[in-house]
């Protein structure tokens, strides 16, 4: 089975003939790119034309982050599993507005959905369900925007009740992120958000045509479309998995005025749990067999192809458990 490959320090990549390998101060180590499924860049790198092509005949894509760990972009492989069909399809939803609402109000409701489960795990009663009701009367996106806004700000406060003493929220804040907890949210979202996008590099869809999230240049807003289903599941649960078994603790982080970061430690830790859930198998409902976390998303993507296609109306993954 691939796996992500996690590169954490500066290096070049090499390539040797259909060999590459990577190297930096502690030496040369080859990657073994027929095992290899997306690599993640957190430390800088510098590689020739030769390794790109290698990795783009493999079909790998290279995800970028910054000193923050915010993601940076990404090199995206030449796409393969092209269908004209599916691009009209996935314009034309985009273009009509009542069909832009429809898929653009499913992905709130399953990201309000999977935000309820999670506080509902931990007996929090909330009022989530009853902001999402909210969508039946939307007629523009930024109202679905606003709804999604709302749900989410009740969600984050919410958080403080999960969490010990000294890993409190206290509110969102981004770029920076001025504390612990919401250093970990910023780095997971960036790590949800490149995951996603490598498994709608592995379907028909175009990543930059999107419906909730408006398809500016220079993003795949797509990504950032399905990443909302996902957060909750994936980012989420695992922030209160790390921090409520203290796996992750003050001194994995970097504080300084105003901003707080993940060191390298901090990162691995995460980086390696995150890995696992991934990996991480349930029984289908539907399917009726195991599979991963990661493939769930491949499915999701699959579920928004059938309903661009007129073949199957789309309903958002919701966790059960």
């Amino acid at each position: 089975m691939k796996r992500n490959y996690y590169v954490m320090s500066d290096g070049i990549l090499k390539r040797k003939e259909n060999t590459v390998y990577f190297v930096n101060k502690e030496g040369k180590k080859p990657l073994p790119i027929n095992k290899i499924y997306s690599i993640y860049a957190y430390g800088s790198l510098t590689f020739s034309s030769q390794v790109v092509h290698l990795l783009a005949k493999e079909g790998i894509p290279i995800h970028f982050f910054n000193y923050y760990g915010f993601y940076d972009g990404s090199f995206y492989p030449r796409e393969t599993l092209l269908s004209g069909d599916l691009l009209i399809k996935q314009a034309e939803h985009y273009l009509d507005h009542e069909k832009r609402m429809v898929i653009a109000k499913k992905f709130v409701e399953g990201a309000g959905q999977n935000m309820g489960k999670v506080l509902s795990y931990y007996r929090i009663k909330n009022t989530i369900g009853d902001t999402m009701g909210d969508l039946t009367g939307c007629s523009a996106i930024t109202e679905v925007m606003n709804v999604e806004g709302r749900m989410r700000s009740a969600y984050y406060t919410h958080m403080d009740e999960i969490l010990p003493d000294g890993f409190k929220m206290e509110g969102r804040s981004r770029r920076p992120p001025e504390n612990m907890v919401n250093a970990l949210i910023s780095f997971g979202n960036s790590l949800i958000y490149s995951t996603v996008l490598s498994e709608i590099y592995n379907t028909q869809l175009n990543p930059t045509i999107s419906y909730l999230h408006e398809p500016f240049e220079r993003r795949y807003s797509l990504a950032l479309d399905l990443s909302e289903i996902f957060k909750p599941i994936l980012v989420d649960r695992l922030i209160f998995y790390l921090v409520n078994k203290r796996m992750l603790k003050e001194e994995d982080f970097e504080q300084d005025i105003n901003c707080c970061l993940l060191n390298d430690q901090g990162r691995k830790t995460f980086l390696k749990e995150y890995d696992e859930r991934l990996k991480k198998t349930i029984k289908h409902r539907e399917l009726n067999r195991k599979v991963s976390y990661r493939r769930l998303i491949r499915l999701e993507a699959y579920k928004l192809i059938k309903h661009l296609l007129d073949s199957k109306e789309y309903k958002p993954f919701v966790m059960w458990w």
